[in-house]
């Protein structure tokens, strides 16, 4: 585990997605209810500022959406189906909000918003 590894720093009860079949039952479960796609590379440590930004900030009581982790340096190839499948270009950190068949959400870097995100799911 490195200076910025994902498991020593959860603090919301994210599902980390770490195959392409696993991603495609997350999309098809949006049809229900919506689902925070969160990209996080565990060696950058602006991820890992965004990624502890995200969780200070995200209200714990949110149950409105399943929030799913996706570790870019272990699972790069769910990281290019998330892009194919939503079409949004790849970056890192990235949050993407999908309902159904559609974004609701997306940004990187410092422009992701727990609050924003939030407001959305109202």
């Amino acid at each position: 585990m490195g200076l910025f590894s994902f498991s020593t720093k959860k603090r919301l009860p994210w599902t980390e997605i770490t195959s392409v079949e696993q991603l495609h039952e997350a999309l098809e479960s949006a049809k229900e209810k919506p689902i925070l796609l969160f990209k996080h590379s565990t060696r950058c440590s602006i991820s890992s500022m965004a990624l502890n930004s995200f969780e200070n900030d995200w209200s714990s009581e949110n149950e409105r959406c399943a929030l799913c982790f996706v570790d870019l340096l272990r699972n790069r190839d769910v990281s290019n189906a998330i892009a194919e499948e939503t079409g949004v270009v790849h970056q890192s950190p990235q949050a993407i909000l999908w309902n159904g068949s559609e974004v609701l959400y997306q940004a990187s870097h410092s422009g992701i918003s727990a609050r924003s995100i939030e407001k959305l799911l109202k």
